[in-house]
């Protein structure tokens, strides 16, 4: 584990290096949890298994003991400080993927031009705030996935109370039996998490 200095304070980062990897992955948590939620850890393992090295990234909030995200400006400059550190010390001038789940694929997608990836993995991309008791208006996230360039792939639950996002231009949607835990389900999306992180990381394009 690598201790980073960022902006908003220290960030860790878990590296798997495999041998003479063809890209990397780089995977951010969610609000409210950790690094070892199972769809990170299941998207870590399928990226070894295809010869990609794999960062998971802890931002300074959750190194700090805090549940509550700061605001997302903080996010993003806390992600980005880490990603070019890693860019520098670690993955040089190979592919980078970036992604997580939630709120972590949400700084994924609005950071994704930035960080120059080549495509971006949503695990339970939060569409939309879940329906409260009162009927008011939901705000849509989708905006965060329309201005991603890159290719993206998103696995999503079909239970999953924030919703699902629509395919769009260059983005593909794997719906999952699951909910937005995706504590199961992703298993079943394997090979095509597999064979997108090949095909971006060899800049082919169009699934």
């Amino acid at each position: 584990m690598l201790v980073l200095d960022t902006t908003h304070g220290p960030a860790h980062a878990h590296l798997y290096d495999t041998a003479s990897p063809r890209g990397v992955l780089v995977l951010g948590h969610g609000a409210g949890g950790g690094v070892a939620a199972k769809d990170l850890v299941a998207a870590k393992e399928v990226a070894i298994t295809v010869g990609l090295g794999v960062a998971l990234l802890e931002q300074p909030y959750r190194v700090a003991g805090r549940r509550s995200p700061p605001p997302a400006a903080h996010l993003d400059t806390g992600w980005l400080e880490v990603v070019e550190a890693l860019r520098a010390d670690w993955f040089h001038e190979l592919p980078l993927v970036v992604g997580g789940r939630s709120s972590g694929a949400r700084v994924a997608c609005r950071t994704a031009h930035l960080t120059g990836a080549a495509g971006v993995l949503c695990l339970a991309f939060p569409l939309q705030p879940p329906q409260g008791e009162r009927p008011e208006p939901r705000p849509s996230r989708l905006p965060e996935l329309e201005i991603v360039r890159a290719e993206v792939l998103v696995v999503q639950g079909d239970h999953d109370r924030f919703g699902i996002p629509p395919r769009g231009p260059h983005r593909e949607v794997a719906v999952v039996s699951g909910d937005h835990s995706l504590r199961r389900g992703l298993d079943t999306a394997a090979p095509l998490v597999g064979e997108w992180l090949q095909r971006v990381t060899d800049g082919r394009e169009g699934l």
